[in-house]
């Protein structure tokens, strides 16, 4: 190719967006999201909006640590810079090889994300990241340099600046100018700036190795010392406000060998193994945990079975609530927020929205009782994978000193899915069994999402990375610390080879001339803090084969219980549905764990014969379901229990007691336990008290009897605990960070529509009596605008038009008009690549097209 048909150097980021194709852009539109929240009308506004602070902020906080050093690399060197500069800003004058390799890969991701533009011989960092990564006096830069020697010398005096050359050794100029660049070619001169540090004396030299590495401004007195005068009068050191000098740029890129930053670091550091377990033992650890995660939610949702606590009028829980919960499911605190935040994310529980709110379980929670173990576990999973609410953050305090709460507002933290997903996707490159320490986790994840400001955000990622290790723990996607096959299977991904290198880019390295295939992938996994996401279908087919994975590992249900002659019964592993349920109002639970123990006692039995059940029923249901024979204590018990139950009758008239034993009413009479109720006499069998039908029940069950409430026509009420649930309702909605990733369709969708406008909006015009500027629709009155239509439809021309549709959104248009009638023209639209038609009362103005163009 001659050098005439060498295509010219872009002059715009616009220009450098232009020339890419549509795999490039969509690249881009993937990373920054935000930039298609409208889409662009064309790909000048598209790099207009690109180069917005809010927008450059955003894709700044994505780098990871080295693209990031690149980027405020480039912002401290010239504008535009080659790529030789930049090399040797960041590999210094040893030519690191590890730098050097790794550069072409953070150059690309820069490139790729359009915070730089230009090729290698003129790269230049988009104006709003320099602005923000470039040395400022009360913003230090990140590399620890100071402004240049132009900067600096902005308000010295021309005789001030001539005195520095003389000293210096430098030849006087005509003006400050020239001084300048004669002074700055000084300190850029690698041997001539070497023999003016040799001419210092050694406290001088200590000054300049204090400052070198930032910050770069010191403080000193009107009458400074000598070995700061030396450095003054030689402009190694530059006065920049009273009492205030700065080491120049130049000179200490000089003292630094040529690096803008300490200690690059190319290459993400590694996640190490801190122990080693057999994967089978992983996987049943983590199967075990699995379980005890569903009793516990079940547990939990047992007790908020008729009714939980109130709401706060702030939202969520209370303290003593929380407390309570606690105690219930025999769980320290934050852990009774885990679990409390999990059910309420996968949507079980929820505000029943009354008067009296207070929480309860969901419809949802019936049928999601319903459905097998491992897939409850994985509903959970998933629930927890993508929630943004945060359980760690419960008893502390919001940016307005306000108490965080269980189930409350304020919760919410955007970062939480990604770290999630991040941590167990750094667990899933090790080798199976093997469990990260948590320390090299942390470390991986800062290089991967650097701080750039205070480190208060930086310290919440930290903190969500350990609530994830935590949390995987407890919910059994991770086993003694490593992902289990069922967590591996919940991301998505497989287990990794086991000759498999963790950075691939280490057996490809790259050299400056490998210009962009910066569309090329360097390294096997995503982007650094930007996961790939899992579309809804691929998120569900991973739920669904996790449920699988962890279906073999859970231990069956059993149908039967094991009855011991101490009133106990062992229940060997979980039971089923029926049986578990007809247990819990049977007996009450003595202790948990591999083996779940009942004890059965006068008041379990009693509830159970106040639910319906008779003495019959209930020597039938032990007999089935027990694997030993009903032991002789126990059938006494119930039949003993039976006998008496509802041998007394409380009743509504404020309360009455009748019984036909008028001895036992004696008995209560006489009973000083009694006196509260303030009982009389009303006839030999009945006894009427100033109490209130549950009160007396209550205390005459206190006093060792086991009385049966009756109804107004004298039939036995049977007690069952009815379950309270609130109307259906959904289960919160993650709060995302920005806007979502965009899926296949919308990219294709967006590219569309920027290339078409952009043809619309840089197609050459012919010259017109009312020139147009660049950008700008074409205005023409109605007369000329139906004149120009009907004589193109007669020539076949191409014409560019301005359009308002029916929403009020202006637009540019390339078409070629076939029909004029009716007030309508119906034309072949090149930018939407179809035939449409459309209201010339919407057409704003119309020009006509250069002869070369469609």
């Amino acid at each position: 190719m001659s050098s005439d048909e060498q295509p010219s150097a872009p002059r715009s980021l616009a220009e450098a967006l232009r020339a890419r194709d549509d795999a490039c852009l969509a690249a881009l539109l993937r990373s920054r999201p935000d930039l298609i929240t409208p889409v662009p009308t064309d790909l000048t506004q598209l790099a207009t909006r690109a180069g917005t602070r809010a927008s450059v902020v955003r894709a700044l906080e994505r780098l990871d640590r080295f693209a990031l050093q690149t980027a405020e690399a480039l912002a401290v060197a010239d504008d535009p810079a080659t790529y030789g500069e930049l090399l040797g800003l960041m590999a210094s004058d040893a030519q690191d090889p590890a730098v050097a390799a790794a550069l072409p890969r953070a150059l690309g991701t820069l490139r790729e994300q359009a915070l730089v533009w230009g090729g290698d011989d003129r790269l230049r960092l988009v104006r709003t990241a320099r602005e923000l990564l470039a040395p400022q006096p009360q913003h230090p830069s990140p590399t620890g340099l100071g402004p240049t020697v132009r900067e600096a010398t902005a308000g010295m005096s021309p005789g001030r600046i001539q005195e520095i050359l003389a000293t210096a050794g430098l030849p006087s100029t005509h003006d400050s100018v020239s001084a300048v660049a004669s002074l700055t070619a000084l300190f850029t001169d690698r041997e001539r700036m070497a023999a003016l540090l040799a001419g210092l004396p050694a406290d001088s030299r200590e000054v300049l190795d204090r400052l070198v590495w930032g910050p770069p401004y010191g403080q000193v007195t009107p009458d400074p010392a000598p070995r700061l005068r030396r450095l003054l009068d030689r402009g190694l050191l530059l006065p920049t406000a009273p009492g205030t000098v700065v080491l120049p740029r130049e000179v200490a890129l000089h003292l630094r060998g040529g690096r803008a930053h300490r200690t690059p670091e190319p290459v993400p550091p590694a996640v190490e193994a801190a122990s080693t377990h057999r994967p089978q033992v992983v996987d049943a650890t983590a199967a075990g945990q699995a379980y005890t995660a569903l009793a516990t939610v079940e547990e939990l949702l047992k007790d908020w079975d008729e009714g939980g606590p109130n709401v706060l009028r702030a939202g969520g829980l209370s303290v003593r609530d929380l407390k309570r919960t606690a105690v219930a499911l025999d769980v320290p605190e934050p852990v009774a927020a885990f679990w409390v935040e999990l059910a309420y994310a996968a949507g079980l529980i929820a505000s029943d929205g009354e008067v009296d709110e207070r929480y309860a379980a969901t419809p949802a929670h019936d049928e999601w009782r319903e459905r097998p173990a491992a897939e409850r576990w994985a509903h959970l999973a998933a629930a927890w994978l993508a929630a943004t609410r945060t359980p760690g953050l419960v008893g502390g305090r919001d940016a307005k000193d306000r108490a965080l709460s269980a189930l409350g507002p304020g919760l919410d933290r955007s970062a939480a899915p990604e770290v999630r997903h991040r941590v167990l996707t750094l667990l899933a490159g090790l080798p199976e069994g093997a469990a990260p320490s948590a320390e090299s986790v942390l470390a991986r994840l800062r290089w991967e999402h650097p701080s750039r400001g205070p480190r208060r955000e930086d310290d919440l990622r930290d903190r969500l990375a350990r609530w994830t290790l935590s949390e995987a723990e407890l919910l059994g996607v991770t086993g003694r610390g490593a992902l289990s096959a069922h967590g591996r299977t919940l991301l998505g991904v497989l287990p990794p080879a086991p000759a498999a290198e963790e950075h691939a880019e280490r057996a490809e390295p790259a050299g400056p001339g490998d210009k962009l295939p910066v569309h090329r992938h360097h390294r096997p996994e995503p982007a650094p803090g930007v996961p790939e996401p899992l579309s809804p279908a691929e998120q569900a087919a991973s739920t669904a084969a996790a449920a699988r994975a962890l279906a073999p590992l859970l231990p069956e249900p059993l149908d039967h219980v094991l009855l011991q002659a101490d009133l106990t019964a062992v229940a060997p592993g979980p039971l089923r549905r029926p049986l578990a349920d007809m247990l819990d109002v049977l007996a009450d639970v003595e202790s948990k764990g591999g083996a779940t123990v009942y004890r059965f006692t006068p008041a379990s039995v009693r509830r159970a014969l106040d639910a319906g059940r008779t003495a019959a029923d209930l020597h039938a249901f032990l007999a089935a379901h027990s694997r030993t024979p009903v032991p002789q204590p126990l059938a006494y018990l119930i039949d003993d229990v039976a006998r008496r139950h509802g041998h007394l009758r409380v009743g509504a008239a404020s309360a009455y007691v009748r019984c036909d034993d008028d001895a036992v009413l004696n008995e209560i009479l006489a009973d000083k336990r009694s006196a509260g109720l303030r009982l009389r006499r009303l006839a030999p069998t009945v006894l009427a008290a100033q109490a209130d039908p549950a009160t007396l029940l209550e205390d005459l069950r206190a006093m060792g009897y086991v009385p049966a409430a009756e109804s107004a026509e004298g039939d036995v009420l049977v007690t069952r605990a009815d379950s309270y649930r609130t109307p259906p309702r959904t289960a919160p909605e993650p709060v995302p960070e920005g806007p979502p990733p965009p899926d296949a369709t919308l990219l294709a969708a967006a590219i569309r529509a920027i290339r078409a406008g952009d043809l619309a909006s840089t197609a050459p015009r012919k010259p017109t009596a009312d020139p147009v500027a660049d950008g700008e629709p074409p205005r023409t009155g109605p007369a000329e605008t139906l004149a120009t239509m009907q004589a193109a439809v007669l020539t076949g021309e191409a014409l560019w038009i301005g359009y308002v549709n029916a929403e009020g959104a202006a637009s540019q248009r390339v078409i070629a008009p076939i029909r004029v009638e009716g007030g309508f023209v119906t034309a072949y639209d090149h930018t939407a690549d179809e035939v449409r038609t459309y209201p010339l009362h919407r057409v704003t103005g119309v020009a006509e097209l250069a002869d070369d163009q469609p």
